[in-house]
């Protein structure tokens, strides 16, 4: 074999060495190609993860929110259920049926006293038939006093007295239309709710009485003295109240009002009410 020299040595080196600086770049850029190709392929199979991760998520959260929705209305409606089966006390039905019957005994007992506080015409029932009736005034309501409720209606329709006294009693509620009792003492009586049209007082003392809510139109109450007394809430529409004596009477704003429209109510009357003119 022929020995090269040393210049076909250099050269032969030169190629070699290119050959695998060549090789070396081709390596690397599949190299680099690969790796890419890895990173890009991670990459979709991470956000491929975690988009079926998140539908997972969002998919277990609906399902967990309908499930308590579901168990929610579940209980409301077993509550309401029980709430309805629940069985009533014996202590239930009796102060149910107490207040019912209280409520209906007040409504019967009372309804002409309701009625008069409006102010308006009623229809009375008949008079009560009981011979004895007229006496009850001297007993007056034992039950209702100022509240004016009562077991039996005071009913005095068109009975007659003449100089008789009640002093102290109760009459609250009774009826009084169209009787008379002229020169009597009604002194200290308490009279809420009263109810006595066309009816004649004339001469009565009301003095230190309590007469409240109660109706007095068209009745005859000349020379009455209500000195003293407590008036409020009362109407006295065509009343005579001619020389009537109001002389420290305790009265409220309106029943002076009304009072002083009354053309029965001159001199000295008008001044001890206190009307302006």
């Amino acid at each position: 074999l022929r020995k090269e020299t040393p210049l076909e040595t250099l050269k032969h080196f030169s190629l070699t060495h290119k050959s695998t600086t060549m090789f070396a770049s081709s390596s690397s850029l599949t190299s680099s190609f690969s790796t890419t190709t890895t990173i890009n392929t991670i990459n979709r199979n991470n956000k491929s993860s975690s988009s079926s991760l998140h539908r997972r998520i969002k998919s277990t959260s609906t399902a967990s929110w309908a499930t308590n929705v579901r168990r929610n209305t579940k209980e409301t409606e077993e509550e309401e259920s029980n709430k309805a089966t629940l069985p009533v006390s014996a202590s239930t039905i009796k102060r149910t049926f107490l207040a019912a019957s209280l409520s209906a005994t007040f409504a019967l007992a009372t309804p002409f006293a309701a009625m008069a506080d409006r102010g308006t015409e009623v229809r009375l029932p008949p008079i009560d038939n009981d011979p004895n009736r007229c006496e009850r005034a001297f007993v007056g309501n034992t039950i209702g006093q100022a509240n004016a409720v009562s077991d039996k209606t005071l009913d005095l329709r068109k009975c007659q007295y003449d100089n008789v006294s009640v002093k102290g009693i109760t009459l609250s509620g009774a009826l009084m239309v169209d009787s008379v009792f002229d020169n009597s003492d009604f002194s200290e009586t308490v009279m809420s709710k009263v109810y006595a049209t066309k009816a004649s007082f004339k001469n009565v003392n009301f003095t230190n009485a309590v007469i409240d809510r109660a109706t007095f139109d068209g009745s005859d109450m000349t020379g009455a003295n209500f000195q003293n007394a407590v008036l409020t809430g009362v109407s006295y529409e065509g009343a005579n109240l001619t020389g009537a004596n109001f002389e420290e009477a305790l009265i409220g704003d309106q029943d002076v009002k009304l009072l002083c429209l009354n053309p029965t109510v001159v001199d000295e009357s008008r001044m001890q009410i206190g009307c302006k003119n």
